[in-house]
């Protein structure tokens, strides 16, 4: 192949180039066996499968296209996976991206974060971490809960909408924190110690640790020890509610109970207000009955103790258990108010406490800081624009060619120095003066 990156003899297109860089991978390089561990794994509906390989230090980009015609048996790809792969070395030119069209795969062993997993999993159960008889018991009827997660991320959302519609009386509050990534995992044990200190953190009775689903690269942080052992400590108790049903984190098994999904963890620490509500009618109905037999079992043994006695002032007796059954009446009647009320103030709570509306008073506050920020901002770009402009008029009124303008000339000698002083001008020499217009050539004569 022509040495096209020097004797070219025009400037290449992004293209050709990237044609270049292709024949030269493919023609230097071609096919090679590559061991790494297996990131970011994708398949496609049409069969194709798109992964990373990595190792400490690199990443390589490859792809295992569907052949239906080839009968060789592949293994079965997921992340974490330590394989060895065979394949050629190309260029996808569409993005100008080297990558390696893998043709066999076969696995190298269960990948280093799975052994990773085994060996800290095998650690912390052997000093006790993981014993059932330390977990703590969630209240039946929390007041307030804590929640540990990325404030963007769907979860959260998705855990208030369904804490708003189960018990909008509860109060949440939110722990913002990095769920993916280096640093996450110490940020995510921060937050579960920070809800120890008293007067730190608002006192919640749950605390809810969560993040949606992802590769095992991105909820790898739910499996270090400074976190495992974060909410180990804790003296509140801790729900893990990490990626989809089929994940299982460190963080799973120290916690006090494991949700499958953040929105089933919202499902499991909230009490279903609907619910609560149809209950304290059956209660109250059932009071009602009661105190209904209750009078007219009293009204029975009154007319019975009358009717046996059979004294002259039956009819003062008869008054008697009138007034005993109006009593009686008038009591069942208050207690059944007194209920009434009690529901109608626990409806009322469940109004006042509404998480939405401190969503909204935090996105007027977030909308406000964003106003006083782009101020700032248009202020430092005049600013700027205005010290930028009186340097370009200071320039170009002490720019060499202004002064040109005004009729002044430079003379150098034939090196390009120019000529300060008349003994710097030897007799014979060539010197060249610069003028407004241009430039001209003269000899110095004795």
């Amino acid at each position: 192949m022509p040495d096209l990156f020097e004797t070219a003899p025009r400037v290449l297109s992004v293209t050709e180039l990237t044609h270049a860089v292709r024949g030269l991978l493919e023609t230097g390089i071609g096919g090679v066996w590559v061991e790494g561990e297996v990131c970011n794994h994708r398949r496609q509906a049409s069969g194709h499968q798109y992964f990373n390989l990595k190792d400490d230090k690199c990443v390589l980009a490859c792809v295992l296209f569907h052949r239906p015609y080839l009968r060789l048996r592949q293994a079965q790809l997921s992340d974490g996976m330590l394989v060895h792969v065979r394949g050629e070395l190309t260029v996808y030119e569409a993005r100008g991206q080297y990558q390696l069209n893998v043709s066999l795969v076969q696995a190298a062993g269960a990948g280093m974060l799975q052994a990773k997993f085994e060996a800290l999993k095998k650690k912390l159960a052997a000093e006790g971490l993981f014993d059932p008889a330390r977990k703590k018991p969630l209240p039946k009827f929390p007041r307030v809960i804590g929640v540990i997660t990325s404030p963007s991320g769907a979860a959260l959302r998705d855990m208030l909408t369904i804490l708003q519609r189960r018990a909008p009386w509860l109060r949440v509050v939110i722990h913002p924190v990095k769920v993916q990534g280096e640093g996450a995992a110490g940020e995510i044990a921060a937050a579960v110690d920070e809800f120890q200190l008293a007067g730190v953190l608002p006192e919640v009775d749950i605390l809810v640790v969560c993040r949606g689903g992802g590769s095992a690269e991105d909820l790898w942080q739910f499996n270090e020890e400074i976190l495992a052992r974060a909410i180990y400590r804790s003296a509140i108790p801790v729900v893990s509610a990490v990626g989809h049903e089929i994940d299982f984190t460190i963080c799973d098994f120290v916690a006090d109970l494991r949700a499958p999904t953040p929105s089933a963890a919202a499902e499991l620490v909230a009490p279903d207000g609907a619910e609560l509500e149809k209950r304290f009618l059956q209660i109250a109905l059932q009071l009602q009955r009661k105190a209904s037999s209750r009078l007219e079992e009293g009204r029975a043994r009154l007319a019975s103790a009358a009717r046996a006695i059979r004294e002259p002032r039956i009819d003062e007796r008869w008054q008697r258990a009138d007034l005993a059954s109006e009593a009686l009446r008038r009591a069942a009647k208050a207690r059944l108010a007194e209920l009434k009320q009690q529901v109608l103030s626990a409806r009322a709570a469940m109004g006042r406490h509404r998480p939405d509306q401190i969503a909204r008073l935090r996105r007027q506050q977030l909308a406000e800081l964003g106003r006083q920020i782009r101020g700032c901002f248009r202020e430092q770009l005049e600013s700027r624009k205005t010290r930028l402009l009186h340097c370009e008029g200071l320039l170009r009124v002490l720019a060499p060619q202004a002064t040109l303008e005004r009729g002044f000339s430079i003379t150098t000698n034939a090196a390009g120095e120019i000529i300060h002083s008349v003994r710097q001008a030897e007799p014979g020499a060539e010197i060249f003066t610069r003028v407004r217009d241009g430039a001209f050539a003269s000899r110095i004569e004795e």
